[in-house]
């Protein structure tokens, strides 16, 4: 895995852990929900092209 994918791969379970965090203390956003899924979706979108 190239370094900006891996770069982007721990930002997306960083940020997966600073939303479930901010979820448990401050009670649910579901904005940041629905940004945590796209940055998913664009880091998925990543590694697949890259593996190719």
């Amino acid at each position: 895995m190239p370094g900006s994918v891996k770069t982007l791969t721990v930002a997306t379970v960083a940020a997966l852990v600073v939303v479930t965090a901010y979820t448990v203390a401050l009670g649910g956003s579901g904005w940041l929900w629905f940004g945590w899924i796209v940055l998913a979706g664009v880091t998925a979108g990543a590694v697949a092209l890259r593996s190719r």
